[in-house]
């Protein structure tokens, strides 16, 4: 089958009461949506310590991310929340602040070319396909797991010059997975106004201690260098690090302090690998229900490529390929609810908006919005080829943010997800694991509950060149 309808949480028949709220969001953000989620231009939320507003009008969410968007700066909440783990990072700073650290960043970018980091995100590929062609053919696997270590292994080696063992990648998987489940068992209180006496105080120590766990990971990589570069000895690296470590303030002339540099490192990663993790895996879980397309993917790979590794300029060739990222992007945004947090009183349609109010612009609900896209809730990458697809990109696709804090890394992940799906389908054929369906759940990143179980069986032609 080519068109089909993907696992999703089935919304409620109508608004959740105060108590099925506060319970059901407990687990995951997406078990407080209901039908007319999914078809509102505007929502209104009142909660005890929260005045929050759904808004998936396209006018609108361009005012909040590009028109207007210092007056819609990141939430409050949300910093609090991620500071264990990112710190004061650019994705949780705002303001001057926020500009500085930037303006610092886009240098570091401007020198890491596309081009240079290929080679290294195929050493990560090829190190991927070695792992897989271990494992006893045709084997229910999880390839969350499999996503998260190879897409950790490619930021290792761009960012640090590193690669990452499997012990690792294993340790930092549970780490921030821990973290990720927690998460909502922090906010709900403050959400719902509870006294300090329910504060979760058990959740918050073991949310910090996952995050002190990933952070104290990448200290161990990054201190010798900084220490290094302070000394005037910066060494050969020509690696994201190293183009941070240059950075400076246009304005001090200042680079970034040790803390500074690992809060945005720690950012990057999370960023980089979290979120193209989770796109992977539901990519291989999307193709496994619908070979029709996945063997067209193979053909597209084996034609472009013929048995040799991709090259980089190979990777733009194979539109199919593009294609059914694109659309596993629009049904599983990685990140399915930006929050900002407006600073003036304004009017959005007929309602309100106090200073201090959350505004929420939500890809998840954007992207299977029932006016905004044709059979929104069917997997289909051939959508892309027709007119009213490309209306809906313009206006209604938003995986990676929109404006001034569009991810700035989201031409590298597009590269690398290209490279990675190219790679496993020119190889291994996926096939569902019908007794053990995906649970998607909204935390930071749209993951599954239990994991993303496949069956991965080489191809004859790989088989025969396996030793």
């Amino acid at each position: 089958m080519s068109r089909f309808c993907p696992v999703y949480p089935k919304p409620l028949k109508s608004k959740a009461s105060m108590l099925l709220m506060f319970f059901g969001k407990r687990r995951s953000w997406l078990d407080g949506l209901y039908e007319r989620s999914y078809g509102m231009k505007m929502g209104e939320i009142k909660l005890p310590g929260l005045e929050l507003y759904m808004v998936n009008e396209p006018p609108l969410v361009r005012r909040v991310l590009i028109e207007q968007a210092a007056k819609f700066p990141k939430h409050t909440l949300l910093g609090k929340l991620l500071k264990p783990l990112l710190g004061e990072s650019i994705f949780t700073t705002n303001g001057e602040q926020w500009q500085r650290q930037r303006a610092m960043m886009d240098q570091s970018f401007a020198q890491t070319r596309l081009k240079l980091v290929f080679p290294l995100m195929k050493a990560a590929a090829s190190a991927m396909t070695e792992r897989l062609d271990k494992l006893p053919d045709g084997i229910a696997y999880d390839v969350d797991v499999e996503m998260t270590h190879v897409t950790a292994d490619i930021i290792f080696r761009t960012i640090l010059s590193q690669t990452l063992s499997g012990e690792s990648a294993h340790k930092i998987f549970d780490a921030f997975t821990r973290f990720q489940e927690l998460a909502p068992r922090i906010v709900n209180p403050v959400l719902f106004k509870l006294p300090r006496l329910f504060s979760p105080w058990l959740a918050i120590r073991r949310s910090n201690q996952a995050a002190g766990e990933i952070r104290a990971h990448l200290e161990g990589f990054i201190r010798p260098r900084y220490d290094a570069h302070q000394q005037g000895n910066p060494g050969a690296h020509q690696d994201i690090l190293a183009s941070l470590l240059d950075a400076v303030d246009p304005q001090t002339g200042r680079g970034f302090s040790f803390d500074e540099l690992v809060d945005q490192v720690a950012m990057l990663f999370l960023a980089g690998h979290e979120t193209s993790a989770s796109a992977l895996a539901w990519s291989l879980y999307l193709i496994s229900m619908s070979p029709e397309i996945q063997e067209r993917m193979h053909a597209e790979a084996v034609a472009v490529l013929g048995d040799k590794d991709p090259d980089y300029s190979d990777i733009k060739q194979m539109s199919l390929i593009w294609n059914v990222f694109r659309e596993t992007l629009r049904l599983y945004p990685p990140v399915g609810f930006f929050a900002r947090q407006a600073t003036e009183t304004q009017t959005m349609r007929d309602k309100t908006v106090h200073a201090g109010a959350s505004v929420v612009i939500a890809p998840w609900l954007i992207h299977r919005h029932r006016d905004l896209w044709e059979r929104p809730d069917e997997f289909d990458p051939d959508r892309y080829n027709t007119d009213s697809a490309k209306e809906s990109l313009k206006c209604a696709y938003l995986p990676f943010g929109l404006g001034p804090r569009v991810c700035m890394g989201a031409t590298f992940a597009l590269q690398e997800a290209g490279l990675i799906l190219a790679t496993l389908v020119q190889r291994y054929r996926f096939e569902p694991v019908p007794e053990h369906p995906p649970q998607p759940v909204g935390r930071l990143t749209i993951r599954s509950d239990n994991g993303i179980r496949v069956r991965i069986l080489k191809r004859e032609e790989t088989a025969e060149k396996t030793p």
